[in-house]
């Protein structure tokens, strides 16, 4: 399955080769780090349905989102039992950090930055599970592709709710958080996570890779 054109342009950039290059020297890493991003993910989603009870379309689409996350979470973990990889506290990546850190504090704003960020980590996510899929072994990269469908959707849900409770235009905000996030891609991380940045030493062959 191909990305949708839509999430492509989305996104500022593509993942750097440097990081799939890393992705394939740290395989224990790359699957218990999913796992942890799809419990962050599901995590995400049940707090906005306890912090915005009032609005029925978010409380739906996201129990939708935290059940897939879940699963998603089932899925990882069974594979790495399957392996003999043992799920382990790892450091989080800055990734996420360096998004949320620009979110308002005031509502609506508050909410609408919440849900471009979600957008963005969903979009990222299934870029990245498209760009590892040939890569990997026959099992491992059929399942990343069977992940590309419900986070393209995840994508397109928080988009479409960010758009919905803004009480005005949001493309300047989806600006500011592409900017962001396409620094935070091309960032020099010491350790290799899911959502961390190029390799150590390989920041000129990611920038490179900006369109």
């Amino acid at each position: 399955m191909s990305l949708p054109q839509e999430l492509i342009d989305f996104l500022p950039c593509r993942t750097p080769q440097a990081w799939v290059d890393q992705a394939l020297r740290h395989p224990e890493e790359l699957l218990i780090d999913h796992a942890n991003c799809e419990k962050k993910a599901a995590s995400t989603a049940l707090n906005l349905m306890f912090r915005y009870i009032d609005k029925p379309v978010l409380l739906q689409k996201m129990s939708r989102l935290a059940r897939e996350e879940l699963r998603h979470f089932e899925q990882v973990t069974a594979l790495m039992q399957q392996r003999g990889i043992v799920y382990r506290g790892l450091s989080a990546s800055h990734y996420a950090q360096r998004l949320r850190q620009h979110i308002r504090t005031s509502e609506p704003g508050r909410l609408v930055d919440t849900l471009i960020v979600g957008a963005f980590i969903e979009a990222r996510s299934c870029e990245r599970f498209a760009c590892l899929a040939p890569h990997l072994d026959l099992e491992l990269g059929d399942f990343y592709r069977s992940l590309l469908k419900s986070e393209a959707r995840h994508y397109q849900d928080y988009l479409g709710l960010a758009k919905q409770f803004a009480e005005q235009p949001i493309e300047d905000r989806i600006a500011l958080f592409a900017q962001v996030e396409g620094q935070a891609i091309h960032e020099n991380d010491s350790d290799f996570r899911f959502h961390s940045g190029a390799a150590e030493g390989d920041r000129q062959g990611a920038l490179r890779a900006v369109r």
